[in-house]
């Protein structure tokens, strides 16, 4: 890599991507904006993607690729990336989505004409397997708002985080914790910078978002398609699993008992109070988690009922086995 520091990173975190991943980064490196380093975290893929990656960072001195010596989960190989960058500038990228090669070129250039812009991002469509047009990703959010309540409010709106895979400045991420371990982490990564400044949607389809089996959406949200126009209503039971999802995100998580709508609750508390925020805003922010958390109760009473049914399960299974062992202890003494 050149001795100069880069003006943007683009942090690619992977785990098995061998299927998608050289057109993911074909994609990338086929931008016309040129001056940026791409980091790619590799969470002890199983399949070639090692191969793979390091075939590519031979080829070109803006690649580095770092393997893990074991999954580490989703949400810390995400913050790893970030960690390794040094641009002015991130990105993260998804070894299975696409971009258009003008899209860093006009992120960069929204952001360099306007410092209240913390992260700019492009309209979305989705692509299949072939990388075919889908349909659409039509959820409008003001996140461009002058006021920080205002674009608190419009992030709490369901939405798939799509602006994650913008380009973001990197001073910004600096002053929001790092992504965390649980359900709706990205949204809520999304809605701390959100509370920072301002994001800018370049009203082009710029960005290729890929539909496929594989992906943790399809097997956690599976119907997160139809999540992907304004105005719809939708069913609290086709909210994806955020147990499942704390568990992709941090696999340290595994078999434990999670309250993940409480975690996610505490979170856009935190987020509020944790924010340089006046009273007023704080206040405003408060009503806007009552207002669009309003219906979703029972959300809450559903993370105890799972919790006590995982306390009853474990107690007896720890009674079965004390009576096994009790019952070989006395088989032993006849």
């Amino acid at each position: 890599m050149s001795s100069n520091q880069p003006r943007l990173s683009i942090g690619l975190p992977v785990y098995n991507g061998e299927k998608f991943i050289k057109e993911a980064i074909d994609s990338l490196l086929a931008q016309t904006f040129e001056d940026f380093e791409l980091i790619i975290s590799d969470n002890a893929s199983t399949d070639k993607t090692e191969e793979i990656c390091r075939a590519y960072a031979e080829q070109d001195q803006r690649i580095c690729y770092y393997r893990n010596d074991k999954n580490i989960g989703c949400a810390r190989n995400f913050n790893r990336v970030f960690k390794l960058s040094s641009g002015e500038y991130f990105k993260w990228a998804a070894y299975d989505d696409l971009h258009a090669p003008s899209f860093i070129k006009k992120c960069v250039e929204v952001l360099d004409q306007d410092p209240t812009i913390i992260l700019c991002h492009s309209q979305t469509y989705f692509i299949d397997e072939e990388g075919s047009y889908l349909q659409n990703y039509n959820i409008k959010l003001k996140a461009d708002a002058l006021k920080p309540q205002e674009r608190f409010h419009e992030l709490l709106t369901k939405h798939l985080c799509y602006q994650c895979y913008g380009v973001i400045r990197a001073s910004a991420l600096r002053r929001i914790p790092p992504m965390g371990g649980y359900g709706n982490a990205d949204g809520m990564l999304l809605l701390r910078l959100g509370i920072l400044g301002r994001f800018y949607e370049i009203p082009e389809y710029l960005f290729f978002a890929r539909s496929h089996p594989e992906q943790s959406m399809s097997m956690y949200f599976p119907n997160y398609l139809l999540f992907s126009n304004n105005g719809k209503k939708h069913s609290l039971n086709m909210l994806p699993d955020f147990y499942e999802y704390s568990v992709w995100f941090d696999s340290a998580k595994k078999g434990q008992i999670l309250l993940p709508h409480w975690r996610i609750f505490w979170e856009y508390v935190l987020s509020i109070w944790r924010s340089p925020l006046s009273f007023y805003e704080r206040l405003c922010c408060h009503i806007s988690l009552h207002q669009q958390l309003k219906g979703t109760e029972y959300l809450l009473l559903k993370d105890f009922l799972i919790a006590l049914q995982k306390l009853w399960k474990g107690w007896q299974t720890a009674s079965i086995k004390k009576q096994q062992v009790r019952l070989a202890a006395n088989h032993f003494k006849n």
